[in-house]
């Protein structure tokens, strides 16, 4: 079992920058692959970027490459999105999640999910 909790959401302007946390419990957090997806109450859950249980595979959405960076410290059991020239269309609430599933790169699988944080950007 593993739970997830995000932190790190807020208030940004335009071209500014945030740093979301998704802490995990459990001891065997670093086996799990994890993700970062988005949603707004117009769009359905956006898969946003993937780390894979070692750190090594990264993936990100083509919205984001560039200007997002995911990556994990495993004695922390800590995932991280920093999110860098931010737009308004990445305002959503982020949630974070995990799986061991060999999808998780493609956003599927996804067992385990965190409550979400809002990120707001204004123009």
């Amino acid at each position: 079992q593993v739970q997830l909790v995000e932190s790190g959401g807020g208030l940004v302007q335009a071209g500014g920058s945030l740093r979301l946390s998704c802490a995990a419990s459990g001891r065997t957090f670093s086996s799990y692959a994890v993700g970062w997806f988005r949603q707004t109450p117009e769009k359905e859950r956006e898969f946003v970027a993937s780390i894979n249980w070692s750190g090594i595979n990264r993936n990100y959405a083509d919205s984001v490459k560039g200007r997002f960076t995911i990556s994990r410290d495993n004695a922390k059991n800590t995932v991280y999105l920093q999110m860098n020239s931010l737009k308004s269309e990445d305002t959503a609430v982020y949630y974070c999640a995990a799986t061991k599933s060999v999808d998780y790169y493609r956003g599927r699988g996804y067992n385990y999910w965190g409550q979400g944080t809002q990120v707001t950007v204004s123009s």
